[in-house]
């Protein structure tokens, strides 16, 4: 299949023209990447069941693993669900348009092939004006789960997508690198109390401010049971790893640089080729004899969090690129938007934590 890439003029004032084919492949059952203010997505019409069965195939991601559907306004909910819960209402009204996915019980227009066989269906309202507009111009709700080959790191760019999709879908409409970086938070809102099942950008902190009581579902502390369903994307499986072994290391700042060169060390004297990450404030408790011998990247600054989110992704991609044997990478408090943080670096370390 050769699949056409298209770029956007203008981020925050895309034009119809440049994305109707784009919207007339997602209406008649092909698969369409595009931004979000999250990751990229890899679309299909939500409601063709053999659309979705492309999106599974493409990205090689278990049919169990259910996708998220994306609406362009609150108009299109109500078709895709049998009831709206009043916690949903008060998310909706907070945070949609916006990094928020929604559990509800589905309606029957929704396929099972797009819920991974579950009586629910996770919907997100996009920000992202390519997005919402692409959205609203094919006229159905849009199945888009990360575009990228299922367990590797999500994408922040097109050129990310096009390294994982170029030849198995349509096409890709690039509109620049993401403003965020790590997928939507996810709550379940199916029962009594509101339930995270995936941490994001709309954090525990601002849910409990807005909603009081919300609990937080254990597989985001811990990997889930291999015969378990999960009830939605990202909870189950590996996800966004590396192709090098990665070993995540958290404690204090200098106590994580210190182990970490240990590791390091151990690792080079096997004759490994070594990935270290840290960030902007703790690169100085490196020397500069390990850093001559390793790959030491920087995703950001610890005072600002969403340039640590921002940056992950593509800092994983680059030591795919780099061809390394083995990442140690420094770990963050798992408060504020720090839990997504943890929760994706967990997953891409396959849950290897050491404790400096």
């Amino acid at each position: 299949m050769e699949t056409k890439r298209i770029t956007i003029k203008d981020r925050e004032h895309p034009q119809d023209g440049e994305l109707r084919e784009a919207a007339e492949i997602l209406r008649t059952g092909g698969l369409v990447a595009f931004p979000t203010e999250t990751v990229y997505g890899l679309g299909a019409n939500a409601l063709d069941e053999e659309a979705a069965k492309r999106i599974y195939a493409a990205k090689g991601r278990p049919s169990d693993n259910p996708l998220i559907a994306h609406i362009a306004g609150e108009s299109g909910l109500a078709p895709l669900v049998s009831r709206i819960p009043e916690a949903a209402k008060k998310l909706m009204e907070a945070f949609w348009p916006g990094p928020l996915t929604m559990i509800f019980p589905k309606s029957e227009a929704v396929p099972y092939g797009t819920t991974g066989g579950l009586e629910t269906v996770a919907v997100r309202m996009p920000s992202d004006p390519v997005a919402n507009r692409l959205i609203a111009l094919a006229g159905v709700p849009v199945a888009a789960p990360s575009a990228n080959t299922s367990g590797r790191p999500s994408p922040t760019t097109a050129d990310h997508v096009w390294e994982d999709m170029n030849g198995r879908i349509e096409m890709v409409v690039d509109g620049g690198p993401v403003g965020i970086g790590v997928e939507s938070t996810i709550v379940d809102v199916t029962g009594e109390v509101p339930m995270v099942l995936r941490p994001g950008a709309i954090t525990m902190e601002m849910l409990r401010d807005l909603l009081g009581e919300v609990e937080i579902d254990p597989a985001i502390i811990g990997p889930m049971s291999p015969d378990a369903h999960p009830k939605a994307p990202g909870m189950k499986y590996r996800h966004y790893a590396p192709k090098a072994d990665m070993t995540l290391v958290e404690g204090e700042p200098e106590a994580m640089a210190e182990t970490i060169c240990l590791l390091a060390g151990e690792s080079l004297a096997q004759g490994k080729r070594v990935g270290v990450i840290c960030t902007e404030e703790t690169r100085h408790f490196y020397p500069e004899s390990l850093m001559e011998k390793t790959v030491v990247r920087s995703m950001g600054q610890r005072a600002k969090e969403e340039t640590i989110a921002h940056n992950l992704y593509a800092v994983l991609r680059e030591f795919d690129e780099l061809d390394v044997d083995c990442i140690y990478c420094e770990g963050f408090p798992r408060t504020e938007l720090g839990q997504a943080i943890m929760n994706r670096l967990t997953k891409a370390a396959g849950h290897k934590i050491i404790q400096a």
